[in-house]
């Protein structure tokens, strides 16, 4: 397949992606708002928090096996179909019950009507992991980090518009319109997908892959890449901590903004998710994307630990806007060495562990986090014993429970980054990432813009069913196969 063809598909499965995602964000930030605004409870936007990335963890492994069985395409749309379902369900739910009862923490309603929602952002977890097989099939070695740049700043401008739009549309049309919306574009990724063809084989069925559930599998691949559980279980130590902010953020900025400004202060602050996409997609990671990752944690916890030490707002959020800014290269170092030492079909399996243990810390920290700072932390930095213990360094105010608790987790982060640099597993992945076989050298892969002198692939683009085996890119650990087409089109 010609390069330009390659990129032509990668920008449609982009663009329907930022759909999508804005779509699904749109929906789970307007729940929060909503929720919050009505409430004004800690613990119930923890709680929604916390489901949302529980969900994820239950459901992420058995999404990667569903992504390395069936063509990506495939997963997509049927992800576009089962979150649009949700979505609709979650609307006969408001119009059926009254808000009073939707907003009864304690209630069956409330938990019904989120977790549908909920639900039905989580599907689209299906189409992120199925995205970074893609960039394995449609983009060459060297240039993944720069990929994953990209997908980094279709995220972050995904994060800006809902952010905008979140605020605006729970303060001025409320909560019946927004799932209007929601499911509306749900339907509109759906069918532009329909106008999509991305170039990949049918998947080879893994005799040793039963069940839905294929961890035996997942875990093989994994030991397959010294150092890559190691950076499996960083990430997920980083969620740990991220869980604290993702119960605070939006209680803190909603303490110091009202609902409308709030949201525009939150895609202020996500054009740093379009900055540092951005630089990605242009200077890449370097030779050492883990040396990389580490120090950017290492940023991240310090931005996090000095962004509420005063309750001031300009402090807040150009905090905010750096640290979304360092949220991409992370993101992107991560993806970029597994693309790179994991075979193509397990990598739907391995982002899916990596996705089911990251999430599944974020929820532990937030359940914990949200009832902490709601009845021990933020009490207690009101008392004169809190205030002067702490209230040099924090000051004075109505948040300074959440800044203590944002400042611990901070400090925690920055120690375990700088320590993880000494750790075998750095060492081990540093140095496997560096000596993988060179997609473009002898190894007998080529790219889809690369052409054999023994008759190999043709400039002009192939259609779909013709796509032959030396098109697809198998990540670093590579395994040859013979020229088999046998009426299933080429395998990987």
């Amino acid at each position: 397949m010609h390069r330009t063809a390659a990129k032509t598909v990668f920008a449609n499965v982009l663009v329907n992606t930022l759909i999508a995602n804005v779509t699904t964000s749109f929906l789970w930030f307007a729940l929060t708002f909503w929720v919050y605004i009505e409430t004004r409870s800690v613990l119930a936007t923890g709680i929604i928090g916390g489901a949302y990335m529980l969900f994820i963890a239950f459901f992420a492994m058995s999404f990667g096996t569903v992504v390395d069985r069936h063509r990506k395409h495939t997963v997509m749309l049927a992800s576009s179909v089962i979150s649009a379902a949700a979505f609709l369900v979650a609307g006969v739910v408001y119009l059926w019950q009254p808000e009073a009862a939707l907003l009864d923490i304690g209630g069956p309603w409330f938990w019904l009507f989120s977790l549908v929602i909920l639900f039905g952002g989580v599907i689209e977890q299906l189409r992120n992991i199925a995205l970074s097989t893609t960039v394995t099939v449609l983009v060459e070695e060297d240039r993944r980090a720069n990929a994953n740049g990209l997908v980094g700043t279709v995220q972050g401008l995904a994060f800006l518009v809902t952010s905008v739009f979140s605020g605006l549309s729970i303060g001025f049309l409320g909560m019946g319109w927004t799932l209007a919306i929601a499911i509306a574009a749900m339907v509109l990724t759906f069918v532009h997908l329909l106008f999509i063809r991305i170039p990949e084989p049918a998947p080879e069925p893994d005799p040793n892959a039963a069940s839905a559930l294929d961890f035996r599998g997942s875990v093989a691949a994994i030991r397959l890449a010294p150092g890559l559980f190691g950076l499996i279980v960083f990430s997920t130590f980083n969620n740990l901590i991220g869980g604290a902010y993702m119960a605070l953020m939006d209680p803190y900025g909603l303490t110091l903004f009202d609902v409308q400004t709030w949201g525009f202060v939150l895609a202020f602050a996500s054009t740093g998710f379009l900055i540092g996409g951005g630089l990605v997609a242009k200077f890449g990671l370097g030779a050492k994307p883990m040396r990389t990752l580490l120090l950017v944690v290492m940023g991240m916890g310090v931005l996090g630990a000095i962004f509420m030490v005063r309750e001031w707002w300009p402090l807040f959020v150009i905090g905010m806007w750096a640290y979304m800014t360092l949220v991409p290269p992370a993101e992107a170092a991560e993806q970029t060495v597994i693309q790179k030492v994991v075979p193509f079909d397990r990598q739907g399996r391995v982002f899916g562990v990596a996705a089911a243990m990251e999430a599944a810390a974020t929820p532990v920290t937030a359940f914990l986090i949200a009832p902490l700072a709601e009845f021990v932390v933020i009490p207690y930095m009101k008392t004169s014993a809190g205030n002067a213990q702490w209230g040099w360094l924090l000051g004075a105010g109505e948040a300074r429970g959440i800044a203590l608790i944002c400042l611990l987790a901070g400090i925690i982060v920055v120690v375990v980054a700088g320590l993880a640099f000494f750790t075998r597993s750095y060492r081990k992945l540093t140095e496997l990432y560096a000596n993988a076989p060179d997609l473009e050298g002898s190894d007998g892969v080529d790219h889809p813009d690369a052409a054999e002198p023994d008759g190999g692939v043709d400039a002009a683009e192939p259609a779909p069913s013709e796509i032959d085996d030396s098109v697809i890119q198998r990540g670093g650990i590579l395994r040859p196969q013979a020229d088999d087409r046998g009426g299933e089109g080429a395998r990987v």
